[in-house]
């Protein structure tokens, strides 16, 4: 990670380097979105919209982002308003403003055209969106000019089927979560991966993450941290009725399915990423495998996952006392 000194806001471009950022830019068309409902998220909006436009750039904006009343984009020289469902399609590089949250929102969109996305964190812990505010200008300008890491991460597809007939289908980044929507009960129901019975439980649930979905849902769930770059699956059993019940790693190219058993009293729901639920009937059979298109995530230079899991998840946080190397220890010993 950059240090204290290099965060700092770099001063304008001088007119030498914006000539070389016009001729030989990384990325020249820069799609913009962003949730813009918080003065923070409206502030890294501005920002990113007048670094791209002092290097000459095109900058294009979905109607609803470039629409909030307080954005003010009068001095932006290039820049073209379109749909949402258009910006994965025309632009070279998306960023997107705001938490993780925000790119799991852009991802279905996004998904389909392998462009890249570049994620502003404006939110909480920012696995996804991980480019601090207070760095804006000096990452954004690193990757503009062609120095970043990029990040390939699977989503998983879901169909809810009666027969043949597909009844729902949806994609999801982090997570599909069958639960139980407002109701007590447990969810009774039986599990097969790739034709194979798996269980039946008795649960509240079950959590089907991707890795990128891993230090998500999963994670509270008391699900394993996998790195992004695993080819696998997990399934965590959300409060299961029984302590041999444990989350599972299987392959990510694997094919599973779940019926609700005969004898459930409550009405399951299947959720993707959070979005809104769908109920899925006992005659009806939940499908889950790997989607065929994948998110390009884009990282400034120096993304290391496992340092993003020290600094948001505090892995590096201990108490002094509890320390092995201290200076008492070492007289001690002597």
């Amino acid at each position: 990670m950059e240090n204290s000194a290099q965060s700092e806001r770099l001063p304008p471009l001088h007119e030498s380097e914006l000539l070389h950022a016009i001729k030989n830019p990384a990325f020249r068309r820069i799609g913009l979105m962003g949730r813009a409902g918080k003065r923070s998220v409206i502030q890294s909006l501005t920002r990113v919209a007048q670094t791209v436009n002092e290097m000459g750039l095109t900058l294009i904006m979905d109607v609803e982002t470039a629409n909030v009343p307080t954005l003010d984009l009068t001095e932006i020289e290039k820049v073209k308003i379109v749909e949402r469902s258009l910006i994965g399609e025309i632009c070279d590089l998306v960023i997107v403003v705001g938490g993780d949250g925000s790119i799991l929102h852009a991802a279905e969109a996004l998904a389909p055209y392998r462009v890249p996305v570049l994620g502003v964190n404006r939110g909480r812990l920012g696995f996804l969106a991980d480019v601090n505010p207070d760095e804006v200008d000096f990452k954004l300008r690193q990757v503009l000019m062609g120095d970043y890491q990029l990040d390939y991460r699977f989503l998983l597809a879901m169909e809810i089927r009666e027969g043949e007939q597909i009844i729902h289908a949806d994609m999801a980044l982090n997570d599909i979560v069958l639960h139980a929507g407002k109701s007590v009960h447990m969810i009774d129901f039986q599990m097969k991966i790739d034709g194979h019975d798996v269980y039946r439980q008795h649960s509240d649930g079950l959590i089907v993450a991707t890795p990128t979905g891993s230090t998500a849902y999963a994670l509270s769930g008391g699900g394993p941290i996998i790195h992004p770059s695993m080819d696998a699956i997990c399934l965590v059993p959300m409060h299961p009725h029984t302590l041999s019940s444990r989350p599972i790693v299987v392959s990510g190219n694997s094919d599973i399915s779940i019926r609700i058993h005969e004898d459930n009293r409550t009405q399951p729901m299947v959720s993707a990423d959070g979005k809104q639920g769908m109920p899925l009937e006992q005659n009806q059979r939940l499908y889950i495998r790997k989607h065929p298109d994948k998110l390009t995530l884009l990282h400034p230079p120096g993304f290391d996952f496992y340092e993003a899991c020290r600094t948001k998840l505090h892995w590096n946080v201990h108490a002094e006392e509890f320390s092995l190397d201290t200076d008492d220890d070492i007289i001690e010993n002597e």
